[in-house]
């Protein structure tokens, strides 16, 4: 009988019951294969199924599934969850009991790897039980404690065994030891009853399956209630995860600080909302250990928004790390039972803070304050580069250097008051790490500029303070403070930093017209032999430091050592580049967009920048005065070897001669050129002209004074000039007469003039008692003679590379000019005398076929001779 006809009713009743009926065998088709039930499917009567006769003996009655009433519909439905909450519970055990067997397995068989794989995938199965069983489940913490002392008995046999253990057993241990002390920390106090009593913890509790429905429903209706004292400020509340509102208490502070430890660096964190969390609970933090850890996550957190290398720190959030560092330092200075430290451990316990011990002096926070310094000084200067250097933000930017020097003076003090206590042991590499920090924003900078930052540090740090490195009395001395920080960087630091520190020092020195000291010490070091083996920002420092001594020496008047100094940057053309104060963009090159990052993020901060133009001008004047009397001689001298000091001005000087027209000067280097032109014609005080109407003297100290300097230069150069032009063409020439062309002191023209006869400069001598120069006219030759001796060395070197032309063309071909007998170019002709064109006493004179012999045409009768 068809299952249409087992309800009475109309047509209309048994339709809607045969649509009903398709669904519901849909559905227990689906219920059957995900339960994994063994039961007969039967179309016609499908309450012949185990799962009807089990809901329907708890219903009470043995009808057909189809002909209840729609009251049975909600019955129908607790039960398929009551079955499936049961099957879950089924798998649930399964797979623990599998994984705890594994376990025991690994224990068996000593294999670590395999207990710390199934670890992972058990504790993963645990954190899927709901959050509102508050107990584990009992096998789970049976393995807990049998795997710990198993962990236990194992390292004690490590330590006493002479036989090392496999590498990846023995870091699969290490894994298992820290999982299996942060787990076990969780369910400490389950651990111990089972300890206490095994087997009665393992008894099975007497508890009905219905119960474990409940919570869900009271978990539902509990998560909308908020009450009015959670609400904010504005009437909303924060909502964590499943509908609860977070409630932010100082018992509290270290759970939430963990759980944003956690999330940290993972994927869709929002940082923005994890530092509104701190600083939240940085207000209700109410003891020293509290505000010490949340100040050190807080400023962390913001230092992770600047991690990127596009883009710098947003200045709001690099003035509140500021300001939270140095809150910090303040409260460790007050609290000084409290200390951050590197080697410090990590407090686990979220519910009490560490209590200090009996024989301890301080309780350690771990933390690296010397980290944070360093962060924000990198993030000062990121900041600087990315801010157009013309503007008002630039500088209102740069007033904040006071701030951070303010941090690092306060952070060195900290460093000083830790190495006191020699039971710390404080690494000495922070100490030098921070001492550099602060001797990096001090060497570049002048002694009014230094002397305001000190005074300002020793006024924030209190009458109180004093500094064992930089005592307060040595520390507003500008000159003294860096000799302080460089001798204590000589004694305590080596490798990078020690060689950093004496760049330092050697700029300082050098911008302070300290050139002697600067130029022994430069040449002391020897970094000039190793500087290629530093990282880039060290030789970036060197170049600094290098063209800061060779100002240094043109300010005091010594050209050649200048000049000497500054060829190895200017004399390259790439001053920018090897200066970090710009990127060099060249023709055909293949930079690819990592070196080009590399290269903008070692770009200097502007105010750090020395002026190229500056720089440029005191290069070309000083190849200017030496250059000039040196085309003189050569000119005048044939016999004098020729040699360039400086091939980047003999470059400009020979286009400027090139120029049809030359106006007037328009830049520095036109200034130059032209004063080079009027000083080779012996007009001197045009020469002096010129090199006064550049504007860019102003920019340096005692301006007057180096315009004075360089009229002596043009007046001394002028008279070496003249007298290698015109000396042919004198017998005697009067040392007065000499003093008044170029204005000099008769003192100052005798020495000039007997410098160069010293020198084997000018052939002549100085008769002292009639104060007159005598012309030797021995060797001198005359115009055409000096043009045929070049003729002639051109011609001998023509001769040469023609010949080592030819040896190289015809040494592959040698073997064709042989003939049989062993006969060939230049060889044995006769009875053994060698040579070409000697007679022919006998040998081989047998022709080839055909009357005739190849004899090598043009070339080799060219070479037979």
């Amino acid at each position: 009988m068809s299952r249409f006809f087992r309800r009475g009713g109309d047509d209309s009743s048994s339709d809607s019951s045969s649509d009903e009926e398709e669904l519901y065998s849909d559905n227990e088709q689906q219920d059957f294969q995900r339960d994994g039930s063994d039961q007969e499917e039967d179309s016609d009567f499908p309450e012949d199924s185990d799962d009807d006769d089990s809901s329907s003996d708890e219903e009470g009655g043995g009808g057909n599934r189809f002909l209840r009433d729609a009251d049975s519909d909600s019955d129908d439905s607790d039960d398929e969850a009551r079955r499936k909450a049961r099957s879950y519970e089924t798998k649930f055990n399964d797979e623990l009991e599998g994984s705890i067997k594994q376990i025991e397995n690994g224990e068996k068989n000593g294999d670590w790897s395999l207990i710390s794989a199934e670890f992972d995938k058990l504790t993963r199965q645990i954190a899927k039980l709901p959050s509102s069983n508050n107990k584990a489940p009992k096998p789970y913490i049976r393995i807990l404690a049998e795997l710990e002392e198993f962990m236990n008995e194992s390292l004690a046999k490590q330590k006493v065994t002479p036989k090392k253990m496999n590498a990846i057993q023995a870091r699969a241990l290490n894994a298992v030891k820290q999982k299996i002390k942060k787990t076990n920390k969780e369910y400490q106090s389950q651990i111990d009853l089972y300890r206490e009593d095994k087997d009665a913890f393992m008894e099975p509790e007497p508890e009905v399956a219905e119960t474990a429905s409940a919570p869900k429903k009271t978990k539902s209706a509990k998560a909308v209630e908020i009450t009015p004292e959670e609400l904010g400020d504005e009437g909303f509340a924060t909502v964590g995860k499943g509908g609860r509102t977070l409630q932010y208490t100082p018992e509290s502070i270290f759970k939430h600080l963990r759980g944003i430890m956690e999330s940290r660096g993972k994927k869709n964190t929002d940082k923005a909302e994890q530092i509104t969390v701190m600083e939240k609970l940085l207000e209700i933090a109410n003891t020293p250990y509290q505000k010490i850890r949340t100040l050190l996550a807080l400023v962390s957190a913001r230092f992770d928004l600047g991690s990127g290398t596009a883009t710098a720190m947003p200045l709001e959030h690099w003035k509140s790390a500021e300001k939270e560092l140095s809150a910090l330092l303040q409260l460790l200075s007050v609290e000084k039972e409290y200390i951050v430290v590197e080697h410090a451990e990590e407090w686990d316990d979220d519910e009490k803070p560490p209590v200090l011990a009996a024989g301890d002096k301080y309780i350690k926070v771990p933390g690296s304050i010397v980290s944070y310094v360093e962060r924000l000084d990198d993030e000062l200067t990121r900041s600087l580069q990315s801010i157009d250097p013309h503007t008002p933000e630039y500088i209102e930017r740069l007033q904040d250097e006071s701030a951070l020097y303010n941090i690092i003076f306060r952070g060195m003090l900290y460093y000083e008051y830790l190495r006191k206590d020699t039971a710390l042991e404080t690494p000495q590499d922070s100490v030098n790490r921070i001492v550099m920090r602060r001797l990096e924003h001090v060497y570049f900078k002048p002694a009014a500029v230094i002397k305001t930052f000190e005074e300002n540090c020793w006024e924030a740090a209190g009458a109180s303070v004093e500094s064992v490195i930089t005592p307060r009395s040595q520390s507003q001395d500008a000159s003294n403070l860096v000799n302080v920080l460089c001798n204590y960087l000589f004694s305590h630091a080596d490798g990078i930093i020690r060689a950093r520190a004496m760049l330092c020092q050697v700029y300082f020195l050098a911008l302070h017209n300290e050139y002697y000291k600067a130029r022994d010490m430069m040449l002391m070091s020897h970094l000039q032999e190793n500087i290629p083996n530093f990282d880039v920002l060290s030789q970036i420092l060197y170049n600094r430091t290098l063209v800061q001594v060779g100002l240094c020496a043109f300010r005091k008047g010594l050209v050649y050592d200048a000049q000497n100094t500054l060829q190895e940057i200017c004399g390259s053309g790439r001053q920018k580049e090897l200066l970090a104060q710009g990127v060099m963009i060249q023709r055909y090159s293949q930079v690819s967009p990592e070196q080009e990052r590399l290269e903008k993020q070692r770009q200097l901060p502007f105010h750090m920048h020395i002026n190229l133009e500056l720089l440029e001008c005191v290069y070309l004047t000083c190849s200017m005065l030496l250059e000039i009397p040196l085309l003189a001689q050569t000119g005048s001298s044939p016999d004098v070897r020729k040699r360039v000091i400086s091939k980047t001005y003999r470059r400009m000087l020979e286009y400027h001669e090139r120029q049809i027209f030359t106006g007037p000067p328009e830049n520095t280097r036109d200034h130059v050129m032209q004063a080079s032109k009027a000083l080779a014609a012996g007009e001197w005080k045009k020469a002096i002209t010129f090199i006064h109407s550049i504007k860019i003297w102003d920019l340096m100290p005692d301006a007057e004074d180096i315009k004075t300097m360089l009229s002596k230069q043009i007046q001394e150069e002028g008279l070496r000039t003249y007298l290698f032009t015109y000396a042919p063409f004198y017998d005697t020439l009067a040392t007065e007469t000499l003093s008044q062309m170029f204005e000099l002191d008769d003192a100052k023209a005798t020495a000039v003039v007997s410098k160069m006869i010293s020198h084997e400069e000018l052939a002549a001598s100085l008769d002292q008692v009639t104060s007159t120069v005598i012309f030797r006219k021995g060797v001198e030759l005359s115009r055409l003679q000096s043009l045929a001796l070049t003729l002639s060395d051109k011609a001998s070197a023509l001769i040469e590379t023609n010949e080592r032309t030819l040896e190289q063309r015809t040494q592959g071909t040698s073997n064709a000019f042989e003939r049989q007998g062993g006969r060939g170019r230049g060889g044995h002709r006769g009875g053994g005398r060698g040579g070409r064109g000697g007679a022919r006493l006998g040998g081989n004179t047998q022709r080839q076929a055909g009357g005739t012999q190849f004899t090598g045409g043009a070339l080799g009768a060219a070479v037979r001779g």
